[in-house]
């Protein structure tokens, strides 16, 4: 029985959609999950130079956990490019306006840098809210159990 590595090519991977209720769950643990399914680390044929992952959409962001004192410890900075032109958010303030940013921010961040991060990045859906536009894709629902603690 011959033992060769197989590398997945980009035509040869078909994405799947799911859909993840984030309702109740803690932000940095449903992250983590959602990264590893958006990468395809899920999936035996894994190749790391390739974009083989599923699409992931992510609703209900505005009713995420986050445990501690990071709502008001943690923050979101950017910079316009500008001298000045430094804007630091709190969790805590983001969370008010748009509770989306802060749970793509956690997933994007833990996605590999460059132009294969950039690319996995437009397979991430994030949504307040229940209702997502989906539909003609046939979600199937994931679960992730050990982010609901």
């Amino acid at each position: 029985m011959p033992r060769q590595t197989t590398h997945l090519k980009a035509a040869d991977c078909k994405p799947s959609w799911h859909v993840v209720n984030a309702e109740g769950m803690i932000l940095g643990r449903l992250a983590t999950e959602v990264a590893l399914v958006l990468m395809g680390k899920h999936r035996p044929n894994y190749t790391p130079n390739v974009s083989g992952g599923d699409c992931v959409i992510v609703t209900n962001a505005e009713k995420i956990k986050v445990t501690g004192n990071k709502l008001a410890a943690k923050s979101i900075a950017r910079w316009s490019g500008y001298p000045g032109g430094l804007t630091v958010r709190t969790y805590e303030s983001l969370m008010a306006s748009k509770p989306e940013l802060v749970v793509q921010e956690a997933i994007c961040r833990m996605l590999p840098r460059g132009r294969l991060g950039r690319r996995i990045r437009r397979n991430l859906r994030v949504i307040t809210g229940s209702n997502h536009g989906q539909a003609a894709q046939q979600p199937a629902a994931l679960d992730f159990p050990n982010a609901r603690r």
